[in-house]
């Protein structure tokens, strides 16, 4: 017994149609779920397929895509369709965009800042998500230190031991939460809406150039923490960080935080593939632990 049927019906419910798949276009890129491209005869969709029992982590996905797809001259965000159950598979549909990989960087700029801009009253989020495949805590709380060092810093290290990291890396990195009220002192950024997961293999353009995010962690938060993703596995072209800044500087001390973000993701990375992401991890954290020492 195949999902497609039930799917289409999903997508009928919403579209108020009767669409009839053509055909299914297996895609790759991704490692956490199966992807198609969907063509029926009311349009063509997007597709990710999961395990039943990840239903939670495509309902939050939609609700992110729908809180980053409210915001005024922010990203083009695709427009979620309808997820659900089929056949014991857990399905998210979201509208076809014909994707590019060049595109107006300044415009991605422009638009991030005008992202960031929507601020909520806490950090966190309304729920818990996924960063990649890990969950994501999302706890709020109006301090971002504590906020941090709990929900994203702490949690990742909780993992990293699970995942056989080091003594001296788990010790050291306690050190380091433990210094966060230093590292981050005189910091009170606002909650920013955030995309949370924002690096080269999340963003595209569409047809007419124009910027596309997808695949978010949603969560309100600092803004940096999306510019220093930006920057961990190669910086986007300069024109998209001249257009922020045109619009939103950053504030001073931006770089030491940027490692202390970075190292959020690195720790995931260490946590979902081990390997050389430990040594990775353990020069952020020794790098921070000498910049609170001064």
């Amino acid at each position: 017994m195949t999902p497609w049927g039930e799917i289409a019906a999903a997508i009928g419910e919403t579209t108020d149609g009767q669409p009839v798949i053509r055909q299914r276009i297996p895609l790759s890129g991704g490692s956490i779920n199966t992807a198609y491209r969907v063509e029926t005869t009311v349009g063509d969709y997007f597709v990710k397929l999961n395990d039943a029992t990840r239903l939670d982590m495509f309902q939050a996905e939609a609700d992110g895509l729908r809180d980053l797809a409210a915001v005024d001259h922010g990203p083009r965000i695709p427009i979620v369709i309808t997820h659900g159950v089929a056949a014991g598979r857990s399905f998210l549909v979201l509208e076809w965009i014909n994707l590019r990989g060049r595109g107006d960087w300044a415009a991605l700029g422009t638009a991030l800042a005008h992202l960031h801009g929507q601020t909520g009253e806490q950090h966190g989020w309304h729920r818990d998500n996924t960063i990649g495949s890990t969950p994501q805590p999302n706890s709020q709380h109006p301090d971002w230190c504590s906020f941090f060092a709990g929900q994203r810093l702490g949690f990742q290290l909780s993992l990293a031991e699970q995942s056989g990291a080091s003594t001296r890396l788990l010790d050291r990195g306690q050190r380091l939460q433990d210094a966060l009220p230093a590292l981050l002192a005189g910091h009170a950024p606002a909650p920013s809406l955030l995309h949370g997961d924002l690096w080269s293999g999340n963003v595209a353009f569409d047809e007419s150039g124009a910027p596309v995010l997808y695949d978010p962690a949603t969560h309100y938060g600092d803004r940096e923490c999306d510019l220093a993703m930006s920057e961990l596995f190669g910086r986007f072209p300069e024109a998209c960080y001249t257009a922020y800044e045109s619009v939103w500087p950053l504030e001073s001390g931006y770089p030491v935080r940027r490692d202390l973000y970075q190292l959020y993701h690195v720790l995931n990375h260490f946590n979902l593939f081990g390997g050389g992401y430990a040594g990775s991890a353990q020069s952020l954290v020794d790098r921070l632990l000498a910049e609170v020492a001064g």
